[in-house]
């Protein structure tokens, strides 16, 4: 059964709970360990939304799906390739992204992300599902012209982790199969992105395996699972989206 948890505030409390039609079961306890459900709701309209976890780190995968590599010149790499994003770049659902103060085009990313639920470190490739919660909307937003702008130094992590840049929700959404999932990413109503989830070097079980031999992964981290065709830059005033079926619709806007 696919449940699609959330966290928000009302008033001045922060709460988590799971969405149904256009309310909010409201749950106790850990999300990822044994949560219980109260006999209380709230409309959706009655409350903000806010990052439906507050990861303790995110990673951020490169060349991970064929399409965007072939058309990069790049072979698929023989492990997963990954950044840090760091936690002055996570933005809740509904939130603004703002323009940074260096100069460079500032480009969406519209991805996939796994949400971790276990602890892990060096599980097996068939053992990680057991480890994963769910999956979420993610956007790795970049400022492409500063990663090479250092011939001898690429320039990752400041590239993708000014304020603001790495949106993700609305909600996490379990019990999905990731390999039959489509990312679209939607610019001012115009879809540029269309890809599937599928066409990755290394599936999400494959990601959580090889990750989890070199550092331990907790509950709530998030992999982002990296990007394909189609990406693209913003111009101030833009609303970028990115959407997946069973999971909803991340929406920003870019000033």
């Amino acid at each position: 059964m696919i449940r699609r948890w959330l966290r928000f505030q009302h008033f001045d409390t922060v709460r988590f709970g799971t969405v149904e039609a256009d309310k909010i079961r409201i749950y106790q306890g850990d999300m990822f360990d044994a949560p219980s459900p109260t006999d209380y709701t709230l409309r959706l309209d009655e409350v903000k939304l806010l990052n439906p976890v507050v990861p303790g780190k995110v990673l951020a995968m490169w060349n991970n799906f064929h399409a965007l590599g072939k058309k990069l010149g790049l072979e698929p790499p023989p492990e997963p390739l990954y950044l840090l994003k760091t936690p002055n770049s996570y933005l809740a659902p509904g939130a603004t992204i703002r323009q940074p103060l260096c100069e460079g085009k500032v480009a969406f990313e519209g991805e996939l992300a796994i949400v971790i639920g276990k602890t892990c470190f060096n599980v097996s490739e068939a053992d990680a599902p057991d480890h994963i919660f769910g999956y979420t909307c993610a956007n790795d937003v970049t400022v492409n012209d500063i990663i090479k702008r250092d011939p001898t130094f690429p320039q990752w992590v400041r590239a993708k982790g000014f304020d603001t840049f790495c949106p993700f929700g609305p909600v996490i959404a379990t019990g999905l199969d990731p390999a039959m999932l489509v990312v679209r990413t939607i610019l001012n109503n115009e879809v540029r992105q269309d890809y599937p989830i599928n066409d990755m070097v290394f599936s999400a079980a494959q990601l959580v395996s090889l990750i989890s031999r070199d550092m331990t992964l907790d509950p709530g981290d998030i992999l982002l699972c990296g990007t394909s065709v189609g990406v693209g830059s913003m111009r101030p005033g833009s609303i970028v989206e990115v959407e997946i079926d069973g999971i909803g619709k991340l929406s920003n806007r870019f000033e």
